[in-house]
């Protein structure tokens, strides 16, 4: 009864609310977690193309702002298709990497990915009356009215004289019909009214602002119900249409659908049955530790999806295999402190003492080697391409987590048990041996 009664059965009965709690939660949401995250194209097919920026009159300079306005001209043509969730990246200097998840046929992917970024102002009779080379090179900018403080987009013309005649002729029409239509990838058969019809990210028209007046000037206002980003955007499309590049294909890649998923269902097979091995060891071999082991790599999993999520990264096979590899970060960063406080038991310490000393002990060889492996996967980010960045991503990301859940989520669970007193005097279920301890 003296023994017992040192007992603190409070920790004890916080230890399990935290378990349960945090199992209530896994249970209740960690599906649509899953279920949320964007996949790459090689898990659920897509196509791939990386072009090299050229300009056209080989006269203008590639540098980062031509490449930022081509890749929001590409995203805007591709919304405008109906295409979802594309992923468009600058590699280099000169390089940009499109990714299309879910689109299997490379030559509609080719035609809609244009060569030039063809840009048109039309009026309400979808009568051309100008393009993007009537734009100054780089003359579009979001800014904000005087007057009011809303977002709006500035746009310098080439010829004042030329716009004046575009705007007066305009205004003079029925108010109705006073429209100068910004389109992306006008054909014949397109029409401003059936345009109007379709949802906003279906319709070619980037922006059909109402002239109000003629304006006799190169620097010319576009205002409406603009937001910051979008103001960004449309001036980004205007850049991009007044300055055509040369998209020269130099690398593509297709993945169908039914290899996509196939790849998918082995990636998480594969992975299921890595961790059910891990689990299957650390309860085994490290008995109580590895109870404690088993429900802090859950909580891993758990975290590592909830933080991709919000990032709003994209899961590929690299990424799958930078998750597993971060649940033997884990393992590995509970086994050095398992080991560390098995090796004061031995010593002949008291539990609490033992447990104290091993977790201090084990610390700093943690951190190290998190932190040398975070080191690695940066330079994999900074000097990798696409499949890479997504590996990189995923492996800090778990690296950082599996410290977090390893070393103060384990050390928390274990110190509630070991603080509460009723380990002490039972060095097995920490897979010591009593013969085994110096002293007792």
């Amino acid at each position: 009864m003296k023994k017992r009664k040192g007992v603190k059965k409070g920790l004890i009965v916080t230890f399990f609310a935290i378990v349960i709690a945090f199992a209530a939660l896994i249970a209740t949401n960690v599906m649509d977690h899953a279920e949320d995250i964007s996949l790459g194209l090689d898990l659920q097919g897509g196509f791939e193309v990386l072009y090299d920026v050229e300009p056209v009159d080989g006269e203008s300079e590639i540098n980062r702002e031509l490449l930022t306005d081509t890749v929001s001209a590409l995203n805007a043509r591709i919304d405008v298709l109906g295409v979802s969730e594309p992923n468009i990246t600058i590699e280099g200097d000169d390089r940009i990497r499109v990714q299309l998840a879910g689109v299997t046929d490379q030559q509609s992917a080719r035609e809609l990915l244009s060569t030039e970024a063809r840009l048109s102002f039309r009026d309400i009779d979808d009568e051309l009356k100008l393009d993007g080379s009537d734009l100054v090179e780089g003359g579009a900018r979001q800014s904000f009215k005087a007057e009011t403080n809303e977002p709006v987009v500035l746009v310098t013309v080439d010829d004042a004289s030329l716009f004046g005649d575009i705007t007066t002729e305009i205004s003079n029409r029925p108010v109705d019909e006073r429209i100068l239509a910004i389109w992306l990838d006008y054909n014949d058969e397109d029409s401003y009214f059936e345009e109007r019809m379709k949802p906003e990210s279906e319709s070619k028209i980037v922006s059909d602002p109402r002239v109000s007046r003629p304006i006799h000037s190169r620097d010319v206002e576009i205002s409406g119900n603009f937001t910051v980003q979008s103001a960004q955007e449309l001036a980004g499309i205007l850049n991009a249409g007044a300055l055509p590049v040369e998209l020269e294909e130099i690398y593509s890649n297709s993945v169908g659908a039914s290899l996509g998923e196939r790849s998918m269902d082995l990636a998480i097979n594969a992975g299921i049955v890595g961790v059910a091995l891990i689990f299957g060891y650390m309860l085994i071999y490290y008995r109580f530790l590895g109870v404690i082991a088993v429900l802090t790599l859950s909580a891993y999993i758990y975290i590592v999806l909830v933080v991709f999520n919000w990032l709003n990264a994209v899961l590929t096979l690299p990424g799958i295999a930078a998750l597993i590899l971060g649940v033997g970060m884990a393992v590995d960063a509970n086994i050095i402190t398992f080991e560390r406080v098995k090796d004061e038991l031995r010593s002949g310490k008291s539990m609490m003492s033992a447990f104290r000393a091993g977790s201090k002990r084990s610390l700093s060889t943690i951190l190290d080697a998190n932190i040398t492996t975070i080191l690695a996967a940066g330079v994999l980010y900074f000097f990798g391409t696409s499949a890479v960045q997504g590996f990189a991503v995923m492996l800090i990301v778990s690296i950082v987590t599996s410290f977090i859940t390893a070393v103060f989520g384990a050390r928390l669970l274990l110190g509630l048990w070991v603080n509460s007193r009723i380990l002490n005097k039972k060095p097995r279920l920490f897979g010591v041996k009593e013969r085994d301890i110096s002293e007792l």
